[in-house]
């Protein structure tokens, strides 16, 4: 039986969609509990003992939940995998044999059923057997998900950027603290092992490049404004409405969701889906800017569009005076200027000037973030201990904020006011509106 939410739980009508569940019959109806893996299996040889195991749920079988989520929780013995979610059924099914092989040859006792088969998300969140979801679906399909997630009791870990609009955020944020889920957001940079990003974090608010001045984020531009892409033939192991969901109708194109392609798709750079690489790489290098600015409760209150004139570049500015800097052309780093010194810090490198603060090592009375964790790790041990995790749900809707900030300066192309307080932009009704947008039905917050 489907939950019951504020979401309406009967899609609409119409011959693609009764087409789509009679080819989906028979696997709806394989889609059975799993039959758990054995204690003695998983709690043998210092193994995580079955009742401390969380169970968990993947909604969104994409690149990112195949490839990267689903394949690092099978290998974490403290928790087990035993739903999965995705309106394509060949990521179902490719997806199902992937954990299936993983737990056979980890626990050795023949097939196991590791994981049930849903490609409607609120039958996998209706099941009162799992402690937590992953969504890692495109992100106009972010906010909805999180919502329901969290009023079904389930915590979560959401790809970044957290949602498509600020207004959709600040609904997330709401729900999480009302239903007092753990809610991590993917800017896994914070968790980053090489720890660069922590160092340069460090070196900023403990002052090592003094007073800090401004802030370079080269991170790519905002989505295109038009739908350019020409109509295909729907995969008939595609539920097309359903993958769009609260976005415009469109016409079905390979670009937003290939089959069997090994890279990303296409979906990032339309206005309907997201944000561009503003808000894609966007939330990863503006989360440590914020990070480093101990913003992450907060934002920018000014946002200047680069004129030609006196304004180069789209302009943040925060009420202590830093400024920032959007630099679509620039190498994709972030790079601190303070009044003694400069940090320049990437995936691959840390720089700084002078050369030696990189060695600085902090005493007891200094900021030091470090968590010894991944973030997915992080996730888990705050799931156990009730902790905050280091990107919690208002970081993560800040960080988007800053990202959704820029991308509708870019709309309205003129300098705006933010109060980050209230989240409004101050004296233009055109920029508030674009702070959300209709969903199509029934898909509404």
């Amino acid at each position: 039986m489907p939950m019951k939410t504020s979401v309406w739980t009967e899609r609409s009508p119409g011959s693609t969609r009764r087409q789509f569940l009679r080819r989906t019959a028979a696997f709806a109806a394989a889609a059975a509990f799993p039959r758990v893996v054995p204690a003695r299996a998983l709690g043998a040889g210092g193994a995580v003992a079955p009742s401390e195991r969380l169970t968990l749920g993947i909604i969104g079988l994409g690149k990112l939940g195949r490839e990267s989520h689903l394949s690092s929780y099978l290998g974490k013995s403290q928790v087990q995998v035993v739903a999965l979610n995705d309106v394509e059924t060949g990521r179902l099914e490719q997806s199902k044999r992937h954990a299936d092989e993983v737990y056979a040859k980890a626990y050795g006792e023949g097939k196991y059923e590791s994981a049930a088969r849903y490609t409607d998300f609120r039958e996998l969140l209706a099941r009162n057997d799992i402690d937590a979801v992953v969504i890692a679906t495109p992100d106009h399909w972010h906010a909805i998900p999180s919502i329901e997630a969290a009023k079904a009791g389930k915590h979560v870990y959401c790809e970044k950027p957290m949602t498509r609009t600020i207004a959709e955020g600040r609904a997330v944020v709401n729900a999480a603290r009302r239903y007092n889920i753990v809610f991590q957001t993917g800017s896994q940079q914070r968790s980053d092992f090489a720890g660069r990003f922590r160092k340069a974090v460090e070196l900023v608010r403990n002052g090592a490049i003094g007073g800090l001045q401004s802030i370079d984020i080269g991170v790519g531009g905002p989505p295109g404004d038009a739908y350019d892409l020409k109509p295909e033939p729907v995969p008939p192991t595609l539920d097309w409405d359903f993958w769009q969901g609260p976005a415009p109708w469109r016409e079905y194109n390979s670009e937003l969701c290939p089959l069997n392609y090994p890279g990303f798709p296409n979906w990032r750079n339309y206005r309907d889906y997201a944000g561009g690489s503003l808000s894609d790489f966007g939330a990863h290098h503006f989360d440590i800017a914020q990070w480093a600015l101990d913003m992450d409760h907060s934002g920018p209150v000014e946002v200047l569009y680069p004129n030609g004139k006196d304004v180069a570049l789209m302009t943040f500015v925060y009420a202590n005076g830093v400024v920032m800097y959007h630099k679509p052309g620039a190498e994709a780093n972030c790079v601190f200027r303070g009044a003694k010194g400069t940090v320049w810090v990437s995936r691959s490198f840390l720089r700084t000037d002078p050369e030696n603060l990189a060695d600085i090592k902090w005493g007891p009375n200094e900021l030091q973030l470090d968590r010894g964790r991944d973030h997915r790790e992080d996730w888990l041990e705050c799931i156990r201990t009730r902790q905050k995790p280091i990107a919690d749900v208002e970081i993560g809707h800040r960080t988007n904020s800053v990202c959704q900030l820029a991308n509708i300066g870019y709309v309205v192309k003129r300098d705006l006011k933010w109060d980050p307080v209230q989240e409004q932009f101050i004296g233009d009704a055109e920029a508030n509106a674009l702070l959300s947008r209709a969903n199509r039905s029934p898909w509404h917050l």
